[in-house]
């Protein structure tokens, strides 16, 4: 988390991301570190890696739970929340949901 908070999104990949890392999110199945690094380039679409806030880590095992939220240039988000799976040190596996609201929206 430290590495993608400064943004160093490649340093992150060489140290916590298998080669063949598998990723669900709404914006389908994507593998591998590409896709990691198209799922990073959406989501900075909407805020910048300084703007994240981390709610709760849960850890099982093998199973990790990320919930967090962020905020951008006329943009939150509320719900995210990451689960991963590790393996030899590895993120293997990873989920990842969130929803953007203008920052302006009241609505819960």
């Amino acid at each position: 988390m430290r590495r993608r908070s400064n943004g160093d999104l490649e340093s992150d990949l060489a140290e916590n991301y298998a080669d063949d890392v598998v990723l669900l999110s709404s914006e389908g199945v994507h593998h591998g570190h590409d896709g990691v690094r198209l799922l990073a380039t959406i989501l900075g679409s909407y805020v910048s890696s300084a703007d994240y806030h981390y709610q709760q880590l849960l850890v099982e095992g093998e199973v990790g739970m990320l919930q967090w939220s962020a905020s951008g240039a006329g943009v939150r988000i509320h719900d995210g929340a990451d689960s991963y799976v590790v393996r030899g040190g590895l993120i293997v596996a990873q989920t990842i949901h969130y929803s953007t609201r203008p920052t302006d929206d009241t609505s819960n």
